[in-house]
């Protein structure tokens, strides 16, 4: 199974190439890091390119295009659709859609600890986090999903982890923004990912398609046509237009 991944969810947007289980070629870039500030649009199509010649891909070759398929930023989200459609249909190759915050949790896979669980957290901005919670089995490709994704304000979060009472690790780039909010609320265990952990990164992306397929095969497998990001939010256009009556 070979894999081409892509994730402009958030600050990072990025590529990689899986085969067969094997990381080939993966790169990202942090928006944020650079002086110049370039945008997903102008970073992802040279990564793509680089990706290409490094390993030089025939895109013919290709099983699936997987692409976060959101919660996220509405520019980035939309960015990567359109790239994964444009692929997708241009070399009549199906999309495997992964959750954002699922692929977060693929970036912070632990083999041994049953006991942990992932808290994914990405800032949806007035005083909410994008947020889901995972825990690894060993018996298992994909991990089990103890809260589903959704828009949740910081204290809930932290009210719903008080009560499940597990040690928690926390990825995302809401805890950039609610650090200090999380270790005054939290009364159970928790600890923050390392910094190669954080963020999203294509290659876990490519890791959670690849877990899909091996789980679900071609049930997880959509056309190019048919994929759409999920949002989980309206967009601040949308709540500002209905705000004014449509206008």
């Amino acid at each position: 199974m070979k894999i081409l991944a892509i994730d402009t969810s958030g600050q990072v947007a990025g590529c990689a190439l899986l085969e067969d289980g094997r990381l080939l070629s993966e790169y990202n870039s942090l928006s944020s890091a650079s002086a110049l500030r370039k945008t997903h649009s102008q970073t992802l199509m040279p990564m793509l390119e680089s990706l290409r010649d490094q390993t030089e891909l025939d895109l013919h070759t290709l099983d699936a295009i997987a692409v976060t398929a959101g919660p996220g930023s509405f520019t980035g989200l939309r960015i990567g659709a359109a790239t994964a459609k444009g692929l997708g249909l241009a070399l009549e190759k199906p999309v495997i859609a992964v959750p954002t915050l699922e692929a977060l949790a693929f970036g912070v896979w632990t083999a041994g600890g049953d006991s942990a669980l992932i808290c994914s957290v990405m800032d949806a901005r007035r005083r909410q986090v994008y947020t889901a919670a995972y825990a690894w089995r060993r018996d298992s490709a994909l991990p089990e999903v103890l809260m589903e994704g959704r828009a949740m304000d910081i204290r809930e979060l932290a009210e719903r982890l008080n009560e499940e009472g597990r040690e928690v690790v926390f990825a995302g780039d809401g805890v950039a923004v609610y650090s200090a909010e999380i270790s005054e609320l939290l009364a159970v265990p928790f600890c923050f990912a390392p910094p190669h952990m954080l963020l999203q990164r294509a290659g876990a992306v490519a890791a959670a398609a690849a877990a899909h397929f091996e789980a679900e095969k071609e049930a997880c497998l959509i056309s190019a046509a048919d994929f759409r990001p999920v949002y989980l939010r309206k967009s601040q256009a949308e709540r500002e237009r209905e705000a004014n009556g449509g206008e």
